[in-house]
């Protein structure tokens, strides 16, 4: 865990904007950490300082996104500043292969800090990405470590990125391939993620590929159509992962939607709820958070918008979390648990913190407050999937290969030259079977946190 303060910086950093398409709320919040690592980014129109861009582009775009800095907040202040500028001059970009423009546009952020100073080669710095951009009927979402972005679909988490960790197959056998070593889950014992921008010590072989080297900027890209079930969008950095499940999240977000709050406000409270009492908790909900919901009005005005999710919340359609959501304020760390099928009693004490339960047949999870309330919700994170016990985690499914670009060879090992295989939208929605499609392409495996 890293350096924390006596006491926590629980001001926060928030902002709001809308326009006829979408509407936003972020915030940021530093917490116990010594100092604030993490940048964001939102453009409601990335094209509005390019009238040249904008005619050869049919439907208006937007950018968001988190980038969660480590050993320092240079590379991830400088890739808030400019990552979207950087994927906007991009060839592929003007030719509206957005998802390429992806690609190209993290890797072009690499070289740009540089081009900025050659003293970054030796900075240790580095940051997470995890960006949106969004047209008018699609999402695509870039991804490089370990910040993450979940689709609210009538109440239903569908996760658009994965998170890269060395310890995962793909991820690992990148690494070894470039020469480095996974111990205790770190990249060379050191970096708790495997891609990321920055980090520049972990990218140094004049022999390999930018995508190829033992830590790498290459993101993921998800591509989802919109669909008239998909509610809103939330990319935010571990520091809220770490607390709470992307299901439990995502109720949590909707609750304060059906109580008319305005999105900055809902995520102020998720960094509240999920602010650690102490320090004292391994790390958990010490971490500086940075949190981003973007709602899809598709056609409708705010308010419309805020009375379609409350009425689909008041007829029971889809999960949501307790109405005291809408109002509590933290701190304390918050869990949210998977269930089994034991059929055993939950055991209301300090020991059963952690544990799988069972309450008369209710599945569902409880959530620990900062001031002692347990609240048992109305789902468990396995509600997406129709097979709970063998779909339960999509992310880790990729991290073995199934779903990734990396595939097995007739040995069962991982075959490098396989890597960049896309998931197919038919096979992504078929794990998640809630609507909407999805593609995923990856030349990596892995990256870090």
């Amino acid at each position: 865990m890293g350096q924390t303060l006596s006491e926590p910086v629980v001001e926060k950093t928030s902002e709001n904007g809308e326009d006829n398409r979408l509407i936003y709320g972020v915030s940021a919040m530093q917490g116990w950490r010594i100092s604030m690592e993490d940048a964001h980014t939102t453009v409601l129109d990335l094209l509005a300082s390019s009238p040249e861009a904008a005619k050869s582009h049919p439907q208006k775009l937007s950018f968001f996104g988190v980038f969660d800095g480590h050993g320092g907040d240079k590379v991830a202040l400088f890739t808030g500043e400019n990552i979207h500028n950087i994927i906007a001059k991009q060839d592929t970009f003007r030719a509206g292969n957005y998802e390429q423009a992806l690609k190209d546009g993290f890797l072009a952020t690499d070289r740009a800090i540089l081009n900025a100073d050659p003293k970054y080669e030796e900075e240790v710095s580095g940051c997470t990405a995890c960006v949106g951009l969004l047209t008018d009927d699609k999402i695509y979402i870039a991804n490089a470590g370990d910040s993450r972005s979940v689709l609210g679909v009538k109440g239903r988490a569908k996760p658009l990125s994965f998170d890269h960790k060395p310890q995962n197959e793909g991820e690992k056998a990148r690494i070894t391939a470039a020469g480095g070593f996974v111990d205790f889950g770190r990249v060379n014992g050191n970096l708790a993620l495997s891609r990321a921008i920055g980090d520049f010590e972990f990218k140094k072989s004049a022999e390999l590929a930018p995508e190829q080297q033992i830590v790498t900027a290459y993101p993921d890209v998800v591509v989802h159509d919109l669909g008239d079930d998909d509610e809103f969008l939330v990319i935010a950095c571990d520091g809220i992962w770490d607390c709470q499940s992307s299901q439990a999240v995502v109720e949590f977000v909707r609750r304060g939607i059906a109580a008319k709050q305005d999105l900055e406000k809902i995520c102020e409270n998720m960094m509240d709820n999920c602010l650690a009492s102490n320090s004292e908790t391994g790390g958990v909900g010490c971490d500086n958070m940075t949190m981003v919901i973007i709602g899809f009005l598709r056609g409708r005005t705010k308010e419309e918008w805020y009375e379609e999710i409350a009425r689909r919340v008041a007829n029971g359609d889809g999960p949501c979390a307790p109405p005291e959501y809408a109002e509590f304020r933290g701190p304390g760390v918050h869990h949210s648990f998977d269930d089994n099928d034991s059929g055993n009693d939950y055991d209301n004490d300090s020991s059963s913190k952690g544990k799988s339960f069972g309450v008369g047949g209710y599945r569902g999870r409880v959530i620990f407050l900062g001031d002692g309330t347990e609240v048992l919700t109305d789902s468990d994170d396995t509600e997406m999937f129709d097979n709970a016990e063998e779909d339960k985690d999509v992310a880790n499914q990729v991290s073995k290969g199934s779903l990734s670009g990396i595939s097995k060879d007739e040995s069962g090992n991982n075959s490098q030259e396989v890597i960049g295989s896309p998931i197919t939208p038919e096979k992504l929605d078929s794990k998640l079977d809630i609507g909407g499609k999805a593609s995923e392409s990856s030349k990596t495996g892995e990256k870090q946190n």
